[in-house]
């Protein structure tokens, strides 16, 4: 899993409640285990007209947010079923942290399995960020994870609250299977007197 450390990007303002995880990515993407090539799915029925051309008038079909690594949205981000796929679009389209003042909770654990960065703030601390994503290209946030700082374009600062377990795993890039293979010479070590304690199993 990628280290999440820093990352300085365009924030793309998305005010609106009760995205649900069928909207991130719809059921007909949901026949694959592969986690790439999902990003073309992200919000599909809102990035796409009928006949398949770009729907000009949602966010990430702006020039500005084409390249957006930062999502700033409603309360409630994520809800719905508990497809792991939704982190994964997200991941591929390229975004790497949501700013929401909650999220779903399966939704929010998926998200650190994966190297995406989900921060809840209040509602006023959200209604500052939107207003600094609405402003395109030009206005881009820094989230320093260390740190736990939200810095605007202003050099306003936000502090945010994160889990000191999580937090280290996206540090160091570790997910429950990089977390477990820390502890290999451990296994190996108990396998082998396990074996050699049960030699008929």
């Amino acid at each position: 899993m990628e280290k999440f450390v820093k990352l300085t990007g365009v924030a793309a303002p998305m005010p609106i409640m009760n995205v649900d995880t069928d909207m991130i990515i719809p059921k007909q993407y949901l026949k694959t285990i592969a986690r790439t090539g999902l990003g073309k799915g992200l919000f599909s029925e809102l990035r796409y007209r009928e006949d398949g051309s770009e729907n000009p008038d949602f966010v990430l079909n702006k020039p500005a947010y084409r390249k957006a690594q930062i999502l700033v949205a409603g309360d409630n981000f994520g809800c719905g079923s508990s497809r792991e796929h939704a982190p994964w679009a997200l991941l591929d389209f390229g975004v790497r942290a949501v700013i929401s003042t909650s999220f779903a909770d399966i939704f929010y654990n998926n998200c650190f399995k994966n190297g995406i960065l989900p921060i809840k703030v209040a509602q006023v601390e959200l209604d500052k960020l939107m207003d600094d994503a609405e402003r395109g290209a030009n206005a881009t946030l820094t989230i320093d994870l260390e740190a736990q700082e939200i810095r605007g374009p202003d050099g306003g600062v936000i502090r945010f609250e994160i889990d000191p377990f999580r937090k280290q795993c996206l540090l160091e890039g570790l997910d429950e299977i990089g977390l477990t293979l820390q502890k290999e010479a451990a296994i190996e070590s108990f396998e082998k007197k396990a074996a050699a304690a049960r030699p008929w199993a």
